[in-house]
């Protein structure tokens, strides 16, 4: 399944942009990273059989099991892609947010779009080590 994160903004040459390298490269499934302007631009095509997460902050608060568990429900299921959108910075639209498979929070703290993308990426390798039974992530 391609993990792949759609982020409106340009992340540059950063030290964000480091993280989300660093945590992208550990990542053992298929990965993608698309950024869009700020406004406008082609959103890529969605393959059928896939979800769409959009990163907002109504959304679940999930722990980092339950975030791994559903990667690994959607895995098994046959989703050929998980698809992450970070918005601009007024975020998401109410039809926007009616049309996610999954609104996903990292907590009702607002963050900046260039630590999420690198927050997100370090979830996402943290994830397919929980499914790998690798020792990464720690419980209790």
């Amino acid at each position: 399944m391609l993990l792949h994160i759609v982020a409106r903004g340009r992340i540059g040459r950063s030290p964000e942009a480091d993280l989300l390298d660093r945590y992208m490269k550990r990542v053992t499934w298929p990965t993608r990273v698309t950024e869009l302007p700020d406004s406008g631009g082609r959103m890529p095509d969605l393959p059928a059989q896939s979800r769409r997460v959009l990163l907002d902050e109504t959304g679940n608060v999930l722990s980092s099991m339950a975030f791994a568990q559903t990667l690994g429900r959607w895995r098994d299921d046959g989703v050929r892609e998980a698809r992450f959108e970070i918005g601009a910075a007024d975020g998401f639209s109410a039809s926007e947010r009616a049309g996610a498979d999954l609104l996903l929070s990292f907590g009702r703290a607002t963050w900046p779009h260039l630590l999420a993308r690198a927050m997100l990426a370090e979830q996402l390798f943290r994830a397919v080590s929980i499914l790998a039974n690798h020792p990464y992530h720690r419980e209790g």
